[in-house]
């Protein structure tokens, strides 16, 4: 087993999902139970299922594509979220704008 990568993927994880939506969750869901052993259990399992989705998903695209190619692919990808969180006024969704239809 590589030490170093598990403590890697350990803390970048960790360190990712503090203050996250799914974190939020498990604090509004343990504030209303009596049981915050179920949703520490029940958020676990989550996050382990979403973290074994990803891995397998990297894996396969890990044994057709090039390396060079996915690297360039998350770059491109963080570079359009960097830009996006940069210049926020582009692009506002206006609720009053937007037609409704029930």
């Amino acid at each position: 087993m590589d030490w170093q990568l598990l403590g890697l993927s350990f803390v970048a994880i960790f360190l990712s999902e503090l203050g996250d939506k799914s974190q939020v969750a498990a604090i509004a869901l343990s504030g209303t139970s009596k049981s915050p052993k179920a949703i520490f259990l029940g958020t676990a399992a989550a996050l382990l299922l979403a973290s074994f989705l990803g891995v397998i998903v990297g894996e396969s695209f890990a044994n057709f594509l090039p390396a060079r190619v996915v690297k360039l692919a998350a770059a491109i990808g963080f570079l359009i979220l960097a830009i996006r969180l940069l210049c926020p006024g582009q692009r506002s969704f206006n609720p009053s704008t937007q037609a409704t239809s029930l």
